[in-house]
């Protein structure tokens, strides 16, 4: 009886830890899908705020030609 039960606990233990493991993996998994996004999108605004500086930049020179 005392095996039985050993077995049980130990065949437990193993497939508690088996899931554990695959849920751990799948949440970094998804942290690093979620970090690639976020740097994406600074990426992006980074970009956008370059291209705003340098059309401000194209218009002054712009201006200080046209005088």
């Amino acid at each position: 009886m005392k095996k039985l039960t050993l077995l049980a606990l130990t065949l437990g233990a193993l497939s508690v830890g088996t899931g554990c493991h695959r849920n751990t993996r799948e949440a970094a998994k998804d942290d690093v899908e979620e970090t690639g996004e976020k740097a994406k999108d600074k990426a992006e605004d980074a970009a956008d705020a370059t291209g705003d500086a340098v059309e401000k930049a194209g218009d002054k020179v712009e201006d200080a030609t046209d005088k």
